[in-house]
């Protein structure tokens, strides 16, 4: 059995952001457990721009981005296992993990930081009729082979989903040579960034087919095309409406979902509405001591968001290594309102917080120049005026810290949509 202080398991950009934020907190028995054989996770295929906009004042790729952090963990002697996967977690705090240096190995955590990223829903969970033929790729799996191995998936796609990767994918394959006939989604929005609307798809001319799904996969060896379907208020296809769509290659963008298995056999609490932990303002979950943070809370929009957030992650979990951590016989609870489909965090202790508490939350519709309200118990504290709220976009709204320690005794904060 070996001992440390804080254990992060998932060495993405979430996981070396916690990791720094637990040494700077002085912790010195820090260990970073890694599934892949590189640092950075998820970011080493992302070669696009966009990263660093806020933390570095710079725009970077993914790979320029996660090689910050790694450098960093690097230098001030973070230890970390590659190639090391994580098979089992206990409410004790006991790790079993196995690589091929040590076989299995059992390690014994004071703090545990959870931060093992989100996968991508395969076609097994889309029942979509059709012969299990080749040409049928994940959007991840298609930017893995784009950007890493150099391999192109097809040379005329139909991209299935308008994610954020969805999307990047559409414009990628175009750079490289391929025909991307359309991305098709059912809902009546792109459920992606705006900009990533425009620049992908608007600026190549690739079509949206909006209020629409896929019915049907035709071809046998190998995909020769799709059937897509328009679909009614309730996203069940119109008989009727078919349409076929020539292609040998499908990449399906339907949604991330946070990978939250080890995080079920530790006995956290998860959503239903996020598929991620509930976690307080500490990135605390409902195990005492074991801290969650980046894409298995919820998938985010922008990087710099996860890093501010495992940064938090790791200073609390440092903090509760310490003893410093403070504890509440009660904690604010944070509830959905109208028009709000999720928040993070799910409660507040106003005792732990160093700042304003800052809520993620994201919207169930469109709307436009509506209000975003923030009720304390039943009062009205926040209310905050919005040109337009989109589904895909993740929100953010501040509350006073000051606001919260004056008001101890209240039992609920309520967001809601306020047309």
């Amino acid at each position: 059995m070996i001992d440390y202080d804080v254990v992060v398991i998932g060495g993405g950009p979430a996981g070396m952001a916690a990791a720094i934020s637990a040494r700077q907190e002085g912790i010195e028995r820090i260990v970073v457990l890694e599934k892949d054989d590189d640092l950075g996770g998820i970011l080493n295929q992302c070669i696009h721009i966009g990263f660093g906009l806020y933390n570095f004042r710079e725009e970077l790729t993914g790979p320029e981005y996660a090689e910050r952090f790694s450098k960093k963990l690097i230098d001030m002697n973070i230890e970390y296992k590659l190639n090391t996967t994580v098979i089992d977690i206990t409410k004790d705090k006991i790790i079993t993990a196995v690589n091929p240096e040590e076989g299995v190995v059992e390690i014994r955590a004071k703090s545990i930081i959870l931060s093992m990223g989100c996968r991508e829903r395969p076609r097994g969970d889309l029942n979509i009729p059709g012969s299990k033929c080749a040409g049928i790729y994940t959007a991840g799996t298609a930017q893995r082979f784009v950007n890493i191995e150099g391999v192109m998936p097809g040379k005329e796609i139909v991209i299935l989903g308008s994610s954020d990767i969805g999307l990047l994918m559409a414009r990628r394959v175009t750079l490289e040579g391929a025909k991307v006939n359309a991305v098709v989604d059912m809902m009546p929005y792109s459920i992606g960034l705006k900009r990533y609307e425009m620049q992908c798809l608007k600026d190549f001319n690739i079509p949206l087919m909006l209020n629409h799904t896929l019915v049907e996969i035709k071809g046998k060896d190998r995909l020769e095309g799709i059937i897509i379907s328009k679909v009614d208020e309730n996203r069940r296809p119109i008989k009727g409406t078919e349409e076929h769509i020539s292609c040998d290659t499908l990449i399906l963008s339907v949604s991330l979902m946070p990978d939250n298995a080890l995080s079920l056999r530790a006995g956290v609490d998860i959503s239903n509405i996020t598929g991620g932990a509930i976690v307080n303002e500490s990135m605390e979950t409902s195990i005492e001591g074991i801290f969650a943070c980046g894409n298995i809370l919820h998938v985010h929009d922008l990087i710099d968001d996860v890093t501010n957030e495992s940064y938090e992650a790791g200073r609390k979990a440092a903090k509760f290594v310490k003893g410093e951590y403070k504890r509440a016989e009660k904690n604010i609870n944070i509830a959905c309102g109208d028009g709000i489909r999720y928040v993070v965090p799910d409660t507040v202790n106003p005792n732990n917080l160093e700042e304003d508490l800052e809520i993620s939350f994201k919207v169930d519709g469109l709307y436009k120049n509506a209000h975003i309200s923030l009720l304390l118990d039943n009062r009205e504290e926040i209310c905050l005026s919005k040109r337009i709220l989109a589904p895909g976009d993740m929100e953010k709204l501040k509350v006073s810290k000051t606001l919260l320690e004056n008001n101890k005794e209240a039992t609920k904060i309520t967001l809601k949509v306020v047309n």
